[in-house]
């Protein structure tokens, strides 16, 4: 099934010029660019994209509340105590430099996108993703350092998710196919 999704270069990768490694990679995978743009994002797009619906601000917190099960702490904060923290730092993080933002277009994309990239965590992800090869953070450091962990790169990981955020980073006459 033919698909689009959204795919961020955050700033740590186009800090470190990975933009034309990690969209090779897209290509290389049949992966068709419908919209490609560089931008600094704006505190409404922030806003937009890490918007605290009930089931992202439950769904990171039962995450942040697990791992930190696992380090032998316990977490007194409420779900959205958590879940604002951890939004506060995703924001600092895309918001701190220049974002190259894409629309790929192609058959399963959101799946076939979804693997090339790899684990959320660089020190996880498989050997061969996106993530796995080209940055080596983690979430204990990130928590550590009081920050997002950097990862490179963002995305949708649904249908629903790819049309909100598209419609976030991208005008529809902007996106051509």
């Amino acid at each position: 099934m033919i698909e689009e999704t959204l795919v961020l270069i955050k700033p740590d990768g186009v800090k470190r010029s990975l933009i034309g490694e990690i969209i090779s990679r897209f290509e290389k995978a049949g992966m068709q660019i419908a919209g490609l743009k560089l931008i600094r994002p704006a505190e409404k797009q922030l806003n937009e994209h890490y918007l605290l619906s009930p089931e992202w601000v439950s769904g990171i917190a039962q995450k942040t509340r697990e791992a930190f099960a696992k380090k032998g702490i316990e977490i007194n904060e409420t779900d959205l105590q958590i879940a604002q923290r951890v939004q506060g730092w995703l924001k600092d993080s895309l918001g701190s430099g220049f974002v190259i933002a894409m629309v790929l277009n192609g058959n399963c994309a959101i799946e076939v996108v979804r693997k090339l990239i790899g684990a959320t965590e660089p020190r996880t992800a498989a050997a061969g993703t996106i993530r796995g090869d080209l940055s080596t953070d983690s979430y204990d450091l990130a928590d550590l350092e009081k920050r997002s962990v950097g990862n490179l790169i963002h995305a949708s990981s649904s249908l629903e998710e790819a049309k909100r955020e598209i419609a976030i980073w991208f005008q529809k006459d902007v996106v051509y196919y």
